[in-house]
């Protein structure tokens, strides 16, 4: 089982930050999807999502700041099995983050976001997460 952690962060003009996948990862391609990555030996959830989006954008939260939206499971070709997921979410005020992988690094409209070809975990749960009583609190 594969096993990662991922963040909705929020603008606030409500848009979700999403990174464009470049064509070198095996998982997902060319895709877009939230920041976020594996949850190393010893590591909690909520401290791998921490830890990545420092590491994919250099914005680094205060502990406490990140609101769990859930945990999902699904099956992944890529890895030939079960992949476990806990999304999270926080607004901010930043506009633009630095994009240290991918293709980039953007805030997209919500309306623009669910039209994308996204990863197969913001596939799973985009639409939930922007319909959501959570993204309503954190969106302006």
């Amino acid at each position: 089982m594969h096993h990662f952690a991922s963040v909705a962060l929020v603008d606030p003009a409500g848009r979700i930050l999403l990174q464009e996948r470049d064509s070198q990862p095996r998982i997902d391609p060319d895709c877009w999807g939230y920041p976020g990555g594996g949850v190393e030996p010893g590591e909690t959830y909520e401290q791998a999502a921490y830890r990545e989006l420092e590491e994919e954008t250099g914005v680094r939260l205060e502990p406490g700041t990140l609101e769990l939206v859930g945990e999902f499971r699904f099956w992944s070709e890529a890895c030939g099995g079960i992949d476990e997921f806990c999304l999270y979410t926080a607004g901010t005020d930043l506009t633009e983050v630095e994009c240290h992988e991918g293709r980039q690094m953007v805030f997209v409209d919500p309306q623009v976001a669910t039209t994308l070809d996204l990863t197969a975990s913001a596939r799973l749960t985009l639409r939930d997460f922007l319909a959501s009583s959570i993204y309503a609190k954190v969106a302006p």
